[in-house]
This record gives C-alpha cells, structure tokens and sequence, in this order.
C-alpha cells in the first residue's frame, strides 16, 4: 500500500465518518441546523479537491480521485439550491432538483467506497457499515421530530 492509497483510504473514511456526524446532529432539528451549519458540509470539498488533486499528481488511477470531483460537484449544486437559489425541494420533493441532487450524492459516496475494495477489503466491509449508519441516519434525520406528550 503506498502513500497515495493510504491518503485515499483516510480520507474516504473521514468522509464517511463526517457524514454520520451531519446527520447524527441534523437529528431532530434538521431546518434549524441545516439552515446554520449544513453549509459546513459542503465545505469538506475544498479538502476534498485537495485531496483528489494529490493523488492525480501522485499517478494514481481515476477511481481513486473521481470521488472529490464528485464531491464538489454535488457541494456547489447543494449549496447553490440550499443556500443561494434557497429552493425547497424535499417537501413536496421535487424531482427536478432532488433528483440530481441524490444522484450526485449517492456517486459521491460510491467512489469514495468502491475503490476502498482496491486497497483493502476489511476497510472496504468498514466502509460499508458506516454506510449503513450514516443512510440509517441520512432517512430518519429527515422525518420531523416527535413531540413530547
């Protein structure tokens, strides 16, 4: 393993475990913190680009920095629709914006986890985990929270 897959492989990992903590404090108030901190997220792209810039320089192959290319791309588009244009689109959801939306993130997260396979297969079943973790919490961090009776 060289120095180029060992960046890759913390940084998939680092992504993975900063969208858990994104959705796990987006729980429960999920307007009010998308509102104040959601944008911090979409920050992560800058080292991400960073990242995927080092590792083309370091010779390494696409499927290892397509993920932040990806990444900033699903960020800009995020954070112009959230952000600037401040478009409502999960309810009602609206296809011409979610759709692309979903499709941008779910690339983002497979090739930051598909190639984590390349590398290492105990990191790759890792990943997967913290996969399920981070959409178990991307889907319920979505309903509105229940009131005390």
């Amino acid at each position: 393993m060289d120095t180029g897959d060992q960046l890759f492989l913390v940084w998939s990992l680092l992504f993975q475990i900063a969208l858990i903590l994104h959705f796990a404090l987006r729980k429960g108030a999920f307007s009010t913190y998308i509102v104040r901190y959601g944008w911090l997220f979409y920050a992560l792209a800058l080292p991400a680009l960073a990242v995927s810039l080092v590792l083309i320089w370091a010779g390494e192959d696409w499927p290892f920095w397509i993920g932040g290319f990806l990444f900033v791309t699903w960020a800009v588009f995020g954070f112009v629709v959230e952000y600037v244009r401040k478009i409502d689109w999960r309810s009602p959801f609206r296809w011409s914006v979610g759709g692309p939306y979903i499709l941008l993130y779910l690339a983002t997260v497979m090739f930051y986890w598909w190639p984590v396979a390349l590398v290492s297969r105990p990191l790759w079943y890792l990943y997967a985990a913290l996969f399920v973790i981070g959409t178990v919490l991307n889907v319920t961090s979505h309903r509105p929270a229940r009131r005390a009776t």
